[in-house]
Order: C-alpha cells, then structure tokens, then sequence
C-alpha cells in the first residue's frame, strides 16, 4: 500500500502545474540565494538532476564522479554561452528531451556505461546551462548567482545518488519504485514537450 501512496505522491509532483517550469523569464535573479535556490523550484531541472543522481548510483565504480561531473561542467559551459547571449537551437526541447530520456533510462534499467551516460547527460547539461545562463543577472552578482546554482545542482545530484543508495537498501518494492519514479519522470518530460505540463 505505501508503495502505490509513494507512487501516487510522484505522479502529483512530475504533474504539478506548468507555472513551475524553470524557465519562466519570471523573477528577480541576483546572488548566490537566488541562484542556489532556483533549481529547486523548476521541476524540470529538478527532475533531471536527481534522475542523473539515480543513473550514477545504478552505473556505480567511477560513474559516481564522472556522471554528476559531466552534467555541472557542461552546465556551467551552457551558462557561460547563454550569458554571452550565444544563440543554441532547441534549448527548451533539449531540456524536455533530458527529463524524458533520462526518466527512461531509470525506468527501464537501461545499461549505459558510464562514458556513455557522461556524454548524455552532458549533451543535455548544456540546455539546461544556456537556458538558465540567459536568465544570470548581467552585473558582478552573476558569479554569486552561478556559484549557487551549481552548488544547488551537485547537492540534487548527490540527493538522487542518496535515493538510489536508499532504496537499493531497503527492499525489491523500493527499487520498483526507483524504476516507478523513472517512468513518471519521463512521462512529465513528454508533458514538458508537448506543453501540457
């Protein structure tokens, strides 16, 4: 029973309204809080991070560095071009693409070895880098509000290896829901696509 509430919660979540969106345009930026803070209210973003979390526990061995490492550093270089108003096609697709993709491989226990995995979600790391670096205030705060965004992002990162940790610990129905979290993630990244969530 509590598998089907913990399940039911992560649906609630992955569909929560579209006003979550990380990338509204939408808000003061400027500093190290805002930037720590602004992933955590981005669904998409959130989702995507602990999803790489999760890959990297499953991947285990040097996966555990080199996955999350891959994501921040091609953040951060999407960031630097989206500050430089450089342009990138696609961005909010390629994020989508990233909770979908990413929701998928978690779901569906996909084996992946970890360069594998590195130049995927680092593929993706840098949409969500230039679309939160177009977004990074143009003054001296920026390099704040960078530093707290990619500390935010690492912190989510090790979350999602911590929940992976956890429930590969606790029991088969734990790891089901792991897999369960994968699925929902991926249909809310189709959500993102479309632009129903």
């Amino acid at each position: 029973m509590r598998f089907w509430k913990s399940s039911s919660l992560a649906v609630a979540i992955a569909l929560a309204p579209g006003q979550v969106f990380a990338h509204t345009g939408v808000g003061h930026v400027d500093g190290f809080f805002h930037g720590f803070t602004h992933p955590l209210f981005g669904i998409d973003h959130l989702l995507a991070m602990v999803l790489v979390g999760m890959i990297a526990y499953r991947l285990g061995g040097r996966a555990l560095i080199i996955v999350p490492a891959a994501f921040v550093g091609l953040m951060i270089a999407g960031g630097v071009l989206g500050a430089a108003q450089v342009e990138l096609p696609f961005v909010e697709v390629g994020i989508a693409l990233s909770v979908v993709m990413l929701g998928a491989a978690v779901a569906l226990n996909i084996p992946l070895s970890a360069t594998v995995a590195a130049i995927l979600v680092g593929a993706f790391a840098l949409a969500h880098g230039h679309a939160h670096g177009t977004e990074m205030p143009a003054a001296g705060s920026a390099i704040g509000y960078g530093l707290g965004f990619v500390m935010a992002t690492a912190l989510i990162h090790v979350a999602g290896i911590g929940l992976g940790r956890a429930a590969d610990l606790a029991s088969p129905a734990s790891r089901a829901l792991v897999r369960s979290f994968g699925g929902v993630a991926a249909v809310a990244g189709l959500g993102f696509l479309f632009g129903v969530v």
